[in-house]
């Protein structure tokens, strides 16, 4: 497949990502009578993967992230090469749709953007809970979501069934770790949404979640193949 079309691809996937997950966050989570929460919202998240898997899957891999693109490298799943451009290219469509969702959610009476779904620590986690505690969270969910990753994309995996372990390992994610940071584990679904929060806050703490999601995909990517190779060696 052409990089341009995957890069596309990308594109496309990482803007639903962020419209559907974040959407959530913005426009549903707290709605008056019907609001979908933090359930809601999480599975919001899951669906945006499973939904992109199969409809993006073949043309990209459906990475929608950085720290996945990382992951797949160090892991020896995917070209070196294609890791910045693919970074570059979920970045804009992060952003795209972090522009989509904000003059959505603008047309709003009396509109404040608030927090925007954006992550943080300290007084800007959900649960206020330190930057420590929001590093080690990141680090630790975003190695176990490669860890799903590459074992439900293996060749010993269950054909066709790989978008739907992914897209529940996140909805599990989320579940577990909106409290403490807002849930990242994606350096572009950060870096979309960030640019609009209220006080310019989440630009500042973004690096967080760059460097952990990033940490936490590089050692799933580093130990799965090695126990892989350990399963396939006694098989």
């Amino acid at each position: 497949m052409p990089l341009t079309n995957r890069l596309s691809a990308e594109v496309f996937g990482t803007f639903w990502l962020v419209l559907g997950g974040c959407g959530s966050a913005v426009l549903a989570a707290a709605f008056p009578g019907v609001g979908i929460g933090l359930h809601g919202v999480s599975l919001a998240f899951g669906l945006t993967v499973v939904t992109m898997a199969y409809a993006v899957g073949p043309i990209s891999g459906c990475h929608l992230n950085p720290a996945v693109t990382l992951g797949l490298a160090v892991g020896g799943r995917f070209a070196w090469k294609d890791v910045v451009p693919y970074w570059a290219a979920q970045v804009a469509g992060a952003i795209l749709a972090g522009c989509v969702l904000y003059l959505i959610a603008s047309g709003k009476p009396l509109f404040q953007a608030g927090g925007f779904a954006c992550n943080g620590y300290g007084i800007h986690s959900p649960g206020q809970y330190s930057l420590g505690s929001a590093f080690l969270t990141e680090v630790v969910m975003t190695f176990f979501f490669l860890f799903v990753i590459l074992g439900a994309t293996s060749k010993r995996a269950p054909a066709g069934f790989a978008p739907l372990a992914i897209g529940l390992c996140l909805t599990l994610i989320h579940l577990v770790s909106i409290p403490v940071t807002n849930t990242s584990v994606n350096p572009a679904r950060s870096t979309g949404v960030a640019f609009f929060a209220e006080g310019g806050w989440a630009l500042g703490q973004l690096w967080l979640f760059w460097v952990a999601p990033l940490l936490g995909a590089a050692a799933a990517g580093f130990v799965f193949p090695r126990l892989n190779k350990d399963a396939d060696a006694a098989s």
